[in-house]
């Protein structure tokens, strides 16, 4: 059964983003429509997959990580504008039956994602 996950890693504190919001859409051209709005745990994860099953399926979608209010939240002093006040990674899923995870590395100032297992 195919499934979308994530987690996110702060890697300013050097510890799991617990209470990130995160947004997920299903992208049509070049709009998107709300799938689901969560919070991380204190692993850095969501509780459950974000998708799976027939709710997944082949086509484009994004994640917008809310990283300036998670940074804000923990008293870090941020420029204003913040650099990276939201971060949308944008990804396809080809494989409806296959696991595609996708987790956040980040710091107020830079991030990394990969396609995880």
């Amino acid at each position: 059964m195919g499934q979308l996950t994530t987690h996110v890693l702060d890697t300013h504190a050097g510890k799991p983003a617990g209470g990130m919001r995160i947004e997920l859409f299903k992208l049509d051209g070049d709009a998107r429509a709300r799938i689901r709005s969560v919070a991380t745990n204190a692993d850095g994860r969501i509780d459950g997959p974000l998708l799976q099953g027939d709710a997944l399926v082949v086509g484009g979608y994004e994640l917008d990580f809310h990283t300036g209010d998670y940074f804000r939240s923990r008293g870090v002093v941020l420029p204003q504008p913040a650099f990276l006040d939201r971060i949308t990674i944008r990804f396809g899923i080809a494989d409806a039956a296959a696991h595609y995870h996708v987790p956040l590395l980040l710091t107020p100032w830079s991030y990394s994602t990969y396609r995880g297992s």
